[in-house]
């Protein structure tokens, strides 16, 4: 009866259409059409380059994805032995515009060739519609950069669009039917003539409605996670680059869709700063890793190509992301970002995690606090941990998840956050609650406030209802390192030490602090070892404090 409540709990937020849509997309199979390609559109505007990501192709066939490195050689393109998220990476070509790309284009014109000749038409993951899409586009701009399709691969070019415009991903929505709506657009605009009309125009029409659904008002990418949403507007930012690189045939219908996109990506780039560490890197919120979206340096300079107005770095005390559920504080040397939002949207919290309350936190420039990341997209019970409460800088009730994450991409019962509150005033005070663990014998629901100054970060934890056993958890960035630890049934202290030779004092009032091995994953594939400071509740209230010394 558990899972049945599970499966239900899962399934009743879903849309009509993720249902019988997956149906039809298991039962149909269209046709491959294998017809001459149309021909390709004169450029008539200007195409500048586009946001650069790390090179993955090593040698002529030889590649590292995910922080893992294989020979095309000995697994070829579909080996089931590697990971699903892998071999999707095989077959996006996101090396034809990596970094110094043009230093391998003889490599990437064998490797496209060969790519034709042993991936036949709609068989195997090459031709899932996710990949395809992403295949698709990363053709388009390495030809637009100046390189020339190989006569065979521009016809499979075509052959692979008309593939996706009948495997099209409306059943799974989201970031995948984004991608999908973006290649079609591509294709459209590269090829000539009334077939490519039709892909052009089936594009639009699902930007035109997923744009508005899946950036939110304040900017941010509604799966409410920081990877995403950079990915999200580089797609934002490669559509702007090719609508001006085709301005003849995007024509006058389209100029107000292209307009509300224009001001979209203003939007979305103060969203990614305000969720951008000092160190310039993303915070880890649900499903988010370093090294898979282009940095937000790398989008920001992207942006400064195309013409667009320069994004200043925040430097207000508070910036609330309300739409989004996050909030960013900036007091003295600290940075925080506070989760008090909800998971995601109900129909599609695939990327959920379970950190309601939680937060990140940079003193000095050096982070401090850390959620633990995302390493892995398999359905075992590493993802399933990473995803988990105790896996973030919130607090654990009877060693539940606030929110009923399971497989590895399901959530059933999920967190609502409530009462949010802020202050700003010499300080800066935020209050928040949630009901993810009412579900629970007891009801028990978790209160935070977080209360900041120039000095100091004050975190007041308050349960009510049942309670059996509650544990705060705050996990340290590896860099940092635990000093002189000592505790009682009512409190403890500790001292933080920043690689500079900085100390943050840790104390805590209202419970026993210890120190837990766990592992920190900044990237898919990379497992560091750190500190979660485990804080188990004497009673129903909590009070955390970090201080550090700021200089007269």
């Amino acid at each position: 009866m558990a899972d049945v409540g599970r499966y239900w709990n899962t399934i009743r937020h879903l849309k009509p259409i993720q249902v019988y849509g997956r149906v039809w997309f298991r039962i149909v199979r269209p046709r491959v059409d294998l017809s001459p390609a149309p021909p390709s559109r004169p450029l008539d505007g200007t195409w500048v380059s586009v946001a650069e990501r790390p090179a993955s192709m090593l040698g002529p066939q030889q590649f590292r994805f995910l922080n893992d490195r294989r020979d095309l050689d000995k697994h070829g393109w579909d080996d089931p032995g590697l990971d699903k998220l892998w071999r999707y990476h095989l077959h996006y070509f996101d090396d034809l515009n990596a970094h110094d790309a043009a230093v391998r284009v003889d490599w990437h014109r064998a490797l496209l060739k060969l790519w034709v000749r042993e991936n036949l038409p709609a068989i195997g993951t090459a031709w899932e519609p996710y990949p395809t899409s992403l295949r698709i586009v990363n053709w388009i701009k390495w030809a637009l950069q100046g390189n020339v399709l190989p006569q065979e691969c521009a016809q499979s070019l075509a052959v692979q669009t008309r593939w996706l415009s009948r495997r099209v991903e409306a059943h799974l929505l989201g970031n995948h039917l984004f991608v999908n709506g973006k290649a079609l657009v591509f294709a459209g605009l590269y090829f000539d003539g009334p077939e490519a009309e039709r892909w052009m125009r089936r594009g639009l029409r699902i930007l035109s409605a997923q744009v508005p659904e899946q950036i939110l008002g304040d900017g941010g990418q509604f799966e409410r996670s920081t990877m995403y949403h950079a990915l999200a507007l580089e797609d934002m930012l490669d559509l702007c680059n090719v609508w001006r690189a085709y301005p003849t045939a995007i024509g006058s219908r389209w100029q107000p869709t292209l307009a509300a996109c224009g001001k979209v990506v203003g939007r979305m780039r103060a969203w990614l700063t305000a969720m951008t560490h000092p160190d310039g890197e993303i915070g880890l919120f649900n499903d988010a890793a370093m090294g898979i979206a282009p940095s937000p340096a790398a989008l920001e300079q992207y942006a400064s190509r195309l013409g667009l107005p320069p994004q200043y770095g925040t430097s207000r005390p508070l910036t609330e992301l309300g739409e989004s559920g996050y909030i960013r504080v900036e007091h003295g040397p600290a940075v925080a970002m506070l989760d008090v939002g909800p998971v995601g949207p109900d129909y599609l919290p695939g990327h959920a995690h379970a950190d309601t309350l939680s937060f990140e936190l940079s003193v000095f420039g050096q982070r401090v606090l850390v959620n633990s990341g995302t390493s892995r997209y398999g359905a075992d019970a590493e993802r399933l941990r990473q995803r988990g409460t105790a896996a973030h800088n919130t607090v654990v009730i009877d060693g539940n998840d606030s929110s009923d994450v399971w497989s590895a991409f399901r959530v059933a019962r999920r967190a609502r956050p409530s009462g949010l509150e802020v202050f700003c005033n010499e300080g800066i005070i935020v209050r928040c609650a949630h009901d993810g663990y009412q579900r629970l014998p007891g009801r028990p629901k978790h209160a935070r406030q977080w209360s900041f100054n120039a000095s100091a970060l004050v975190v007041s934890d308050t349960l009510s209802g049942g309670v059996r056993h509650a544990q705060a958890r705050f996990h340290l960035h590896p860099a940092i390192a635990v000093r002189e630890i000592r505790s009682d049934d009512q409190g403890g202290v500790a001292h933080l030490v920043l690689p500079e030779g900085r100390r943050i004092g840790f104390s805590v009032q209202g419970g026993r602090l210890r120190q837990q091995r766990t592992t920190w994953h900044p990237e898919f594939g990379v497992t560091e070892p750190n500190v979660c400071l485990a804080v188990d509740f004497a009673g129903l209230a909590l009070r955390t404090e970090l201080r550090w010394h700021v200089a007269p």
